[in-house]
């Protein structure tokens, strides 16, 4: 029987004309007209062909429906090779299960190995890339371009690379523009600048494409040499080849890794005259180079002059705001708005989205948003989304929570070892993360400058000076990885932590650069714990020098003299202070209960149960004293009477907030308090009292790590 819909036409042309429709509907991503075409198809109970079956697998692979796909898949009587192929590709997104599609295929074709290729190349997996492709070759197939551009795709190592590279010129592939332009991109991302240069040098005017232009100048991106990417631009415009928004794009990207906010602006000027800054692909590199670059508004201003934005460029957005603590609000604010547009959040989205939150230590949000990733189901880079997840619930103060989802993971990357790590450096489990960090160089993932990070970090906070010397030291000489401006600031830390200034300031003149603020502010905290006015005052002066504007400075050296007594030097700090404009960063600590934030400052007036909170801390210093709690007067800062003083410490903001848990949450119940600052000595050992007392487990999460206070003693160990 015909095509009911059809009729008076011969079968051929009523399946042409069918076939024609389908591919129409697909192409304009009509799902409701396809969807039409087959119910009719379906009414008509015409003979179920393989051909007709096969071009509506098609149409639902192409509108990403692999749900419905597999279906209709399932119902065939007698799919082909095209049919299996056509499944593989509608599941690339996943490369497990693309592999069990592909085993269960009876006969893989070229098409069939092509589809698995680039599946393993867009989830990153060299090594079963290479596996599939040496199967490949051994089963007899020929290998063709879209073969070697997938493998190349899939690899980074300059090993793999040059291996890949060498067959394609033996093989006569290499003739190919699209192999040229996948090694060129190859060796982009495995930072092998000069190899991608020889390639597109090699290629020369004649074979050279758009395509070819446009990977180059993303190569020179990726590497931050805006510059250069701007001026291959030129050369591309002057050969005849115009810009696209891919184009664009590249260079805009180029221009935001190197965080040449002048010459962005520069090519932004440029852009406004055309519609490109309306089109989605370019908004989002102006997007990408303004929050980069530290210009938010303006990065939210060229999000909004697109009239229909992506999905792509919600999630630059949600990134540029993530980048920026102050900013962490306005991403989860987006990320909603993106959500009521009608998009649903891929692993990109959930990754941003995560990171901004990790950024506020929002419980309540982090619990949603995992709730968000368990419903989504997000098949394809997983792992970077656990991998957030982890980071989310350490800095959220459940390092345990971390550590589970950790061990439950199926797959780990070498990220997932860095974040628990990470996290486990900065809740003061030490032992535990140097543990986890033998356990991964006994593994198949590789430390990176990050992990050594890290595990240094963890070292500084429990003074193990020499676990701390042997792993600085075997960077270099076990994983040719070059120690840099961060882990020389670790090294300097740990040393003053243990006292050890001599080795500490014989460090700072063996670097090979010099050190930075934030290194010189670490070694001006240790000063100030044990009483080194000399060296601290030194390391102030050198923050000043490399960053007038600091406060943090001359406000710890101006303490560092109260506590000592010397009242007349830190008076002098204030003034300087006041005359050169420089305004301390005021503390406040805050908690969130029931998804309200509450936040305090010290001497707090504007809560508007503040009395309560104080007459709380009243009755609890009473208590506090019979456990042996003495305050300590060098944090109150106060010249001179000790009952001002006294007052003062008690109405520093961690213990207003620690309070406020305290009266409103239940017996047992643990607490998180942040605060933008460093805690005072004299609050740690308050609270540790309090959590003895209470009974409780309280977490202070500061500027620099968390304090896990329970039955009368800290996760750090006094150690900080």
């Amino acid at each position: 029987m015909a095509l009911s819909f059809a009729r008076g036409l011969s079968a051929a042309t009523a399946e042409a004309q069918f076939v024609a429709r389908l591919t129409a509907s697909a192409a304009a991503g009509d799902l409701l007209s396809g969807a039409a075409l087959h119910a009719r198809f379906a009414k008509a109970h015409a003979p179920p062909t393989t051909f007709l079956a096969n071009h509506l697998l098609l149409f639902y692979s192409r509108l990403a429906l692999p749900s419905l796909t597999r279906r209709l898949f399932d119902e065939m009587p007698q799919p082909n090779v095209f049919s299996h192929n056509v499944l593989l590709a509608a599941h690339a997104r996943d490369p497990r299960l693309s592999s069990e599609l592909f085993a269960r295929i009876p006969d893989p074709d070229v098409v069939s190995y092509n589809t698995l290729l680039a599946a393993f190349a867009s989830a990153g997996l060299a090594e079963d890339a290479l596996r599939l492709l040496s199967s490949m070759r051994c089963g007899g197939l020929a290998v063709d371009s879209f073969t070697v551009s997938s493998a190349v795709s899939a690899v980074a190592g300059i090993a793999s690379l040059a291996q890949l590279h060498g067959y394609a010129v033996v093989s006569g592939l290499d003739s190919y523009v699209s192999v040229r332009n996948s090694l060129m991109s190859g060796y982009g991302k495995g930072r092998l600048l000069e190899e991608a240069e020889r390639v597109f040098a090699d290629m020369g005017d004649s074979v050279r494409n758009h395509v070819s232009w446009n990977c180059m100048i993303a190569v020179y991106g990726q590497h931050g040499y805006g510059r250069k990417a701007m001026e291959l631009f030129q050369i591309m415009a002057r050969r005849g080849f115009t810009a696209d928004a891919c184009t664009l794009a590249s260079v805009l990207s180029a221009f935001a890794t190197a965080k040449d906010l002048v010459a962005g602006t520069g090519l932004h000027c440029r852009l406004i005259k055309s519609k490109f800054t309306r089109d989605p692909h370019v908004a989002s590199g102006l997007v990408d180079l303004y929050a980069k670059c530290g210009s938010v508004q303006d990065a939210w201003k060229a999000f909004s002059e697109v009239d229909k934005p992506d999905l792509v460029l919600w999630n630059t957005l949600i990134s540029g705001y993530s980048l920026h603590e102050d900013f962490s609000e306005e991403a989860l604010r987006s990320f909603r708005s993106m959500q009521r547009a009608g998009f649903c959040p891929d692993d990109c989205s959930l990754v941003c989205v995560i990171s901004a939150c990790s950024n506020i230590s929002s419980p309540s949000q982090g619990q949603q948003l995992h709730g968000l990733v368990i419903k989504s189901d997000i098949q394809s880079n997983r792992i970077s989304v656990h991998n957030a997840m982890i980071t989310l619930y350490s800095r959220c103060g459940k390092v345990a929570g971390a550590k589970m989802l950790f061990d439950r993971m199926t797959e780990r990357n070498t990220v997932s070892y860095n974040s628990i790590i990470a996290g486990l450096a900065q809740h003061g489990h030490a032992a535990e993360a140097l543990k986890l960090f033998e356990g991964m160089l006994n593994s198949e993932y590789e430390p990176t400058e990050i992990t050594f990070i890290s595990v240094l970090s963890a070292c500084a906070h429990t003074g193990k000076v020499d676990e701390a010397w042997d792993y600085f030291n075997s960077m270099k000489q076990k994983y040719d990885i070059d120690p840099c401006e961060e882990h020389y600031s670790c090294m300097i830390d740990l040393l003053a932590r243990a006292r050890k200034f001599d080795k500490a300031e014989e460090l700072i003149t063996k670097m090979p650069f010099s050190l930075s603020p934030v290194g010189w502010t670490s070694l001006l905290g240790a000063c100030r714990i044990h009483g080194n006015m000399e060296l601290g005052a030194r390391a102030a002066k050198e923050i000043l020098h490399l960053s007038p504007s600091n406060a943090s400075a001359p406000v710890m050296l101006s303490n560092m003299y109260a506590s000592a007594g010397k009242w007349e030097e830190a008076a002098k700090i204030r003034k300087i202070m006041r005359d050169q404009g420089i305004r301390k960063k005021p503390g406040c600590s805050w908690i969130e209960l029931g998804r309200i934030v509450h936040i305090f400052v010290a001497n707090e007036v504007s809560h508007p149960r503040i009395k309560e909170v104080y007459r709380f801390l009243e009755v609890m210093s009473g208590k506090m004293r019979f456990g042996g709690y003495v305050p300590d007067l060098r944090w109150a800062l106060a010249k001179d009477q000790a009952e001002e003083g006294e007052v003062r410490l008690r109405h520093h903001s961690e213990k207003l907030a620690v309070a406020f848990g305290l009266m409103n949450t239940k017996e047992g119940e643990p607490i998180l308090v942040m605060k933008n600052l460093r805690i005072c000595g004299d609050c740690h050992n308050a609270i540790k009292i309090i959590s003895s007392i209470t009974r409780r487990e309280i977490t202070v999460r500061d500027a620099h790590r968390f304090h896990c206070f329970s039955d009368g003693s800290c996760s750090c160990g006094d150690y900080w």
